[in-house]
């Protein structure tokens, strides 16, 4: 693993932290009906966990002697709150992924530290995929 390779995989990743970043808070907003206040409750209580990961990937490709990337990931459309749930599962699921890919690559480059943060964040990515799963398991109410 080469450190551009890295750091422009650190990149993509960047980009999907930073659309789901907008993507809670957005959903959050449109979140409707009668659990639209345990909705966008639920959508906002993950904003911080996803900007602490985008400000750990946007020193990490600094320290790298990269730059940032600035432009996020698209936010897939969603009309309904189930909708916006399972927009939602799939992005955690695909970041889920995508860190579990890259820890694998940050071993190989040897960045002992940067592959256990990126285990950290699978963990992180993994718990907010449970917890939707359990909401939408039952759905619709």
């Amino acid at each position: 693993m080469d450190k551009k390779t890295l750091i422009d995989n650190l990149n993509k990743d960047l980009e999907g932290e930073l659309g789901a970043i907008i993507q809670y808070i957005t959903y959050a907003a449109k979140a409707t009906g009668p659990y639209r206040p345990q909705l966008a409750q639920f959508f906002l209580a993950e904003v911080a966990d996803e900007q602490g990961h985008a400000q750990y990937l946007a020193n990490k490709i600094v320290a790298l002697g990269g730059e940032p990337a600035t432009t996020p990931r698209p936010v897939p459309p969603a009309k309904t709150n189930q909708e916006m749930l399972e927009a939602v599962l799939a992005a955690e699921r695909q970041a889920t992924k995508d860190y579990t890919e890259r820890a694998k690559e940050a071993e190989e480059f040897g960045d002992k530290g940067l592959m256990v943060q990126l285990e950290d964040m699978v963990r992180d990515e993994s718990g907010h995929s449970e917890e939707t799963e359990r909401i939408l398991r039952d759905w619709p109410i």
